[in-house]
């Protein structure tokens, strides 16, 4: 796939300073890029790259002046690493949308509805009937139970599973090997010590933009539904338990865990390995440090951090308390040394 710097300029919105005719085929890195590829320059302390580039392209900011001569042609925007980001955005569709029909064997109920455009990789199996829309691609080994719905535009990568009667919204990105609708960890305890399982018979509703990371797992609700708003973005690696509800736009980091029936808000961030536990609530816009664990509900706006977790601020004081403690043991055991030799002497 080629395309014109003068085509990449007006898909970017930028002002192109140099020949614009020339065809890129590639992305890469500034100081690494080849003929043919385009950068960007966004953090100043790679400009000095730029004079050496090989690449046929680079993206700049329209402020950006040139201390030395330049070998390669500008495109100049609001934003570089921005347009970067929508450049590579565009590159992963064309990758990943361009494959269209059937590779066999593939096996679709005859009671399933497939939109136009869809593509299902050898392998692949689509129930009784299931909703599939438009462009959706499915790949290879991918399970899709009955009755599960999928929106337009979305992709389902290799290996993902996805139990009946889920529903997936449009232009969402399952990656390989993640789970969806698998039973909530529900079990009643018996008088014998034994358990008995508590049938998990709801679904997952997944909204619209939502990326799911590899061997990811969202576990069914027990009656009704655990939710994924839209633009939620889930890492690698991380256990949802059932009856969760997760808010718009919120980001969550690779192995962390929340339990059953929580409700997280939108525009939160829990960094890698935090863990949460069940039926509790976390506000909107709420940031949680790395390895962390959640234990009680938090308010709107909260920045925690330890586990258990408490406010940022002051575990921050705490922590540093903590780094001095061999000092300050060493003190007390010095003080208590001169109380017992006060004390003998004055015997």
């Amino acid at each position: 796939m080629e395309f014109s710097i003068d085509y990449i300029a007006s898909l970017l919105n930028g002002e192109v300073e140099g020949d614009g005719s020339i065809k890129i085929n590639q992305l890469g890195k500034i100081e690494d890029a080849g003929s043919g590829a385009i950068s960007f320059l966004s953090n100043p302390k790679y400009e000095p790259q730029i004079y050496n580039t090989h690449a046929s392209a680079v993206i700049v900011n329209k402020s950006f002046q040139p201390k030395k001569e330049i070998n390669t042609t500008l495109i100049r925007v609001e934003d570089p690493y921005l347009s970067f980001t929508t450049l590579l955005e565009e590159y992963h569709k064309l990758i990943n949308f361009q494959k269209i029909g059937v590779e066999e064997p593939a096996f679709i109920s005859d009671t399933a509805e497939v939109g136009k455009d869809i593509y299902r990789g050898a392998f692949s199996y689509v129930g009784a009937n299931c909703k599939i829309g438009n462009n959706v691609k499915i790949y290879p080994n991918a399970y899709i139970g009955d009755n599960v719905q999928i929106g337009d535009h979305t992709i389902i990568h290799s290996g993902v599973k996805i139990y009946a009667g889920c529903i997936v919204g449009s232009h969402c990105v399952i990656h390989a090997g993640a789970v969806i609708g698998s039973d909530g960890f529900g079990f009643a305890p018996q008088a014998d010590g034994s358990y008995k399982t508590i049938p998990q018979v709801g679904n997952v509703v997944i909204g619209h933009h939502v990326d799911i990371g590899a061997n990811t797992t969202i576990d069914c609700a027990t009656m009704e539904s655990t939710k994924i708003g839209n633009g939620v973005k889930l890492d690698n690696l991380i256990q949802i338990a059932h009856n969760v509800e997760i808010g718009e736009n919120t980001v969550i980091a690779a192995q962390a865990g929340v339990s059953g029936s929580t409700k997280i808000g939108k525009q939160c961030v829990l960094a890698g390995q935090v863990g949460v536990v069940g039926h509790i609530k976390i506000g909107d816009n709420s940031k949680v440090a790395a390895q962390s664990g959640i234990g009680k509900s938090l308010a709107a706006g909260s920045i925690e951090m330890g586990s258990p977790s408490f406010d940022r601020s002051k575990y921050l004081r705490v922590y540093a308390s903590f780094k001095n403690l061999p000092d300050l043991v060493a003190r007390i055991q010095q003080l208590e040394k001169k109380v017992l030799t006060l004390s003998g002497s004055e015997e």
